[in-house]
């Protein structure tokens, strides 16, 4: 497994339905290693904190296997940073990563918390309102990390797994459930008994479930 391409961007205005958006979505390739810290990468920011990046969505990588998808998918050349991530990544899928697996990427320690949840700003970046609906269908859904110690990562970087979840609740799995109205209550306490698992989940999970 290894880092294709690390990308990142600051916030900016757009124009979008007739009024002006602030979004952090749109992500350039860079050529060199950058900090891993706390909240994100070095020259990396986010607009909306209260849905986007924090501690529990410091670092959003994405496998650059599903780039052949949404070429096809959107008809459209893409390049490395589309879809938002700050890591484009190969050979690390979601039905293959566990919600609290540990990682070490270039010299950082990351562990999993979550798949991403799109929101509507995906179909700002691809001037598409039809784009949040086709991300959720496709079930490809990039994997969002905490910070465990911060380090360094660059385009070529081996991503190493230090520690796989007892639980072994994929992110594609966890990603299923949470869209599930039906969802298995038992696959939900699984879900809910990862330590890592991200605080507005674990909320989320104790008022579905009632405990």
């Amino acid at each position: 497994m290894r880092v294709a391409s690390v990308n990142v961007g600051l916030p900016r205005e757009v124009s979008w339905n007739g009024r002006t958006v602030v979004t952090g979505i749109f992500k350039s390739p860079i050529a060199s290693s950058v900090t891993v810290r706390r909240l994100n990468l070095d020259g990396d920011g986010q607009a909306d904190l209260t849905v986007h990046g924090g501690a529990e969505k410091a670092i959003y990588a994405y496998p650059g296997e599903h780039y052949t998808f949404w070429a096809e998918q959107l008809g459209r050349e893409l390049t490395p940073g589309n879809l938002g991530e700050n890591l484009t990544t190969e050979g690390l899928l979601e039905d293959a990563v566990h919600i609290g697996d540990e990682f070490r990427v270039g010299t950082a320690r990351l562990v999993v918390t979550q798949p991403r949840l799109p929101c509507y700003k995906l179909g700002i970046r691809f001037d598409d309102p039809g784009m949040l609906k086709a991300f959720v269908r496709a079930g490809k859904p990039g994997i969002y990390f905490a910070v465990l110690e911060e380090g360094t990562v660059g385009p070529g970087d081996p991503i190493e797994r230090l520690v796989e979840d007892a639980s072994r609740i994929t992110v594609a799995e966890m990603f299923r459930l949470v869209l599930d109205p039906d969802a298995d209550s038992a696959a939900l306490r699984r879900l809910l008994g990862v330590p890592a698992l991200a605080a507005v989940w674990r909320t989320w999970l104790q008022e579905r479930l009632g405990t």
